[in-house]
């Protein structure tokens, strides 16, 4: 599909790891209806080469030296409001997703994202829509339903409950793993690849120096994270 009067939508992206970043912009390049005018490898260079630039969409790394995605995020929302920007990350987690939506990002991606779907968000946000990517939406949700941190309310600091300084999403793969769930299993369930599953289980296994799954699934059980089965 091409944009609506035929001229392609005028992308910079940026992310500091230099495999990534060649990685997307040969893909970006293959992509119908989108040109990528510009890359960046910090939220600096992102910021002064849209500057210069003016793209339609600014694929934006969150992490990210000098000046992250989300503080070039909202520079660019300041300085130049019909510059859309999409938050590309490596993991969902509920701060960076909302962090980055309160920044004025218009839409968010994780990394192991589709070539089609990251065409289709690039259109959609050009096109003045919003997008997120499935494997975020419920955390966004989840997030906002819990309220602000520090407020006192129910369902606020989610991660102050959980132990050994687990994230509320590797809390969710433990309790997967102690449900049985294969690493094959736990990426169709939560909507993302075996690989940041795997990412997942071992942030998750050293944080609670955990051996095996075995030693996890009793872990989950002692700390509250699963339930164990009923006699």
């Amino acid at each position: 599909m091409t944009p609506p009067g035929g001229a392609p939508v005028r992308v910079l992206l940026a992310d500091d790891q230099r495999l990534v970043r060649e990685s997307l912009a040969i893909l970006l390049g293959l992509l119908g209806g989108i040109e990528l005018v510009a890359s960046a490898s910090d939220g600096q260079e992102a910021v002064d080469l849209a500057l210069a630039h003016t793209p339609d969409v600014v694929l934006m790394d969150l992490r990210m030296p000098r000046m992250d995605g989300i503080a070039a995020t909202k520079m660019l929302h300041e300085r130049l409001p019909g510059t859309r920007v999409i938050a590309l990350t490596t993991f969902a987690d509920d701060e960076s997703v909302l962090g980055a939506l309160r920044a004025g990002a218009r839409g968010y991606l994780t990394k192991d994202a589709g070539a089609e779907d990251i065409r289709s968000a690039i259109l959609a946000v050009a096109a003045g829509e919003a997008t997120l990517d499935p494997a975020v939406q419920h955390h966004v949700v989840a997030a906002v339903a819990a309220g602000p941190a520090g407020t006192g309310e129910p369902g606020a600091g989610p991660e102050e409950d959980l132990p050994d300084g687990l994230t509320p999403r590797e809390a969710e793969v433990l309790s997967l793993i102690a449900a049985g769930l294969s690493n094959g299993e736990i990426a169709e369930r939560l909507f993302v690849s075996p690989t940041t599953v795997k990412s997942h289980v071992n942030h998750l296994f050293a944080k609670a120096s955990l051996r095996d799954r075995a030693q996890a699934v009793a872990y989950a059980y002692r700390v509250g994270v699963a339930t164990p089965p009923q006699p």
